[in-house]
């Protein structure tokens, strides 16, 4: 009977909509410990052992960290962008009025945060970190707002769903414009030709998921080898699949419920384990009142609330959208704060950002401190303001 029991716990856990985020939140608590403990050393030691394959021709040679990076990360991002196609074609953003309002709150709650990233580091070595702030961590804006239950309305959830999917899409454009290496055109003229054919497959009706993970392998390979950032090819390929806006289950959607688990129960988590071993030294700490520190903290905190707010507030009074069903404008506030939650695409920018070990490990602290203080100040504001509420959303 226990078995059964723990059995039916461990699949609700899987099947619940914060699973996630608790084991992204328990892993990144596992990698500080790591950091900051005996363990430090043979776990560095580990990240940088290197497998692979290398021969004359083919150079698949990297180090573990690496290949959760630039591997593991692109199944990620191959995720993403299936959740942004069918959000497109058949979701919230698949029509003008529906998307109007997520996709400009998310390019204001993007802008804002980078302007005052910029503003603290003008002129200085860490001003090219200022993507860092931009970013929502999906997972976990979805499982705070989750933990709310009924004491906020289901469309506000939608809404910062829709909202962090953008998002996304926008911390794609950037790493792939202004984060990227040297260009190699001859690797990117192969991984386009590829792109093109799986674009075929789509036109002439092909539905094997098959025939578009196995060339998009091989687009992943050559886009590393382009200069541009290799999970790029996780979204290029994910676009090609074909999907329906009827009810029957299309090849995108097949693979997204296939990719789901493994993504937010393995990828995600096992991301944050590599990258948040923060090993905690005195100078680090006075990083957070730093001309970068501040730009993350208060980036992320005040710009993302202050970029979200105020976009939704000209698109409503000018007519162009209007405000989430049984939403009010303090809903909005406190999404704005749970926008500001940057956890795992704030930290893959900034290993991109920098060269100093230093600055890439003050850069995740403050990451960390800043998404804990928009979340548990989301979190304490929404729940606030549902007291209030929370029979409407629940039609009594």
């Amino acid at each position: 009977m226990a078995k059964l029991i723990n059995l039916r716990t461990f699949k609700s856990f899987l099947n619940s909509s914060t699973g996630g985020g608790i084991l992204l939140f328990v892993f990144l608590i596992i990698s500080l410990i790591i950091a900051n403990t005996a363990l430090a050393e043979p776990f560095n030691s580990l990240l940088t052992t290197v497998i692979g394959y290398e021969s004359e021709t083919i150079h698949l040679k990297y180090s573990i960290a690496l290949w959760i990076n630039d591997g593991l990360m692109a199944i990620f991002f191959l995720l993403v962008g299936l959740e942004i196609k069918r959000e497109l074609v058949e979701g919230e953003l698949s029509s003008p009025r529906q998307a109007a309002l997520p996709i400009l709150a998310a390019i204001g709650g993007a802008v804002v945060p980078a302007i005052i990233y910029s503003g603290f580091n003008l002129g200085l070595e860490t001003a090219h970190g200022w993507g860092i702030p931009m970013a929502t961590d999906i997972a976990f804006a979805l499982a705070v707002i989750s933990m709310l239950g009924d004491r906020v309305p289901a469309s506000l959830k939608i809404f910062l769903a829709a909202l962090a999917i953008v998002d996304d899409l926008l911390a794609i454009l950037v790493i792939a414009f202004f984060y990227s290496t040297e260009l190699h055109t001859t690797y990117l003229l192969y991984a386009g030709a590829i792109f093109a054919l799986l674009m075929l497959f789509n036109r002439f009706g092909v539905k094997s998921i098959w025939m578009y993970i196995v060339p998009g392998v091989f687009i992943w390979y050559f886009i590393h080898h382009s200069g541009i950032h290799a999970t790029i090819a996780g979204v290029l390929v994910a676009m090609t699949l074909p999907t329906t806006v009827d009810a029957k289950e299309s090849p995108l959607e097949k693979l997204e419920h296939i990719l789901a688990k493994p993504v937010n129960f393995i990828i995600v988590p096992l991301f944050a384990l590599v990258n948040t071993n923060i090993t905690f030294q005195s100078e680090m700490i006075g990083g957070l009142s730093s001309h970068m520190g501040l730009g993350i903290i208060v980036g992320l905190f005040l710009g993302k609330t202050l970029g979200i707010f105020t976009t939704c507030y000209i698109c409503i009074k000018s007519g162009l959208a209007k405000l989430p069903e049984l939403a009010s404008w303090k809903h909005i506030v406190g999404v704005g704060m749970l926008g500001g939650i940057g956890f795992t695409m704030s930290i893959f920018v900034s290993l991109l950002s920098f060269n100093d070990p230093l600055h890439i490990e003050e850069a995740k602290l403050a990451i960390l401190v800043g998404s804990i203080i928009s979340g548990v100040s989301g979190y304490m504001f929404l729940n606030a303001v549902s007291k209030k509420h929370s029979k409407r959303y629940l039609g009594v």
